[in-house]
């Protein structure tokens, strides 16, 4: 720990460890990436699922509503049948996204480092 850090930054309610925990999941900041990036912070089940290869739509619609519970999304229903229903991204969801968008950022400059620690780890497991 650096000298003069309060021993109480790291306690198991801090916001470091909050932030963390809305990163559980993988797809929660894909999501927020792609509502925000491609989408213009609103789309429907469908769009979503179709622009996120590899999401099932089980996890898309509980890490959905996890976001949703976070206060990151809002969900509206539309009086259609079938219902019709999308996500918009909340003023705290759109501030969630700037320093995301910098570690995304991060990564596409760096892609040379991070395939090389990818080979590497892959090395590691053979």
């Amino acid at each position: 720990m650096r000298a003069g850090t309060p021993d109480n930054e790291w306690r198991e309610d801090c916001a470091s460890r909050r932030v963390l925990e809305i990163f559980a999941s993988k797809w929660t900041s894909m999501i927020l990436h792609v509502l925000h990036t491609r989408l213009g912070d609103c789309a429907r089940t469908g769009v979503l699922q179709r622009s996120l290869p590899g999401i099932s739509k089980k996890m898309l619609t509980q890490t959905l509503r996890d976001m949703e519970a976070d206060g990151l999304v809002t969900r509206r229903v539309y009086g259609t049948v079938p219902p019709a229903v999308d996500y918009t991204l909340t003023p705290l969801g759109k501030r969630f996204v700037e320093p995301l968008e910098l570690l995304y950022g991060w990564g596409r400059q760096n892609s040379d480092v991070l395939d090389a620690l990818a080979a590497n780890r892959d090395r590691q497991l053979l």
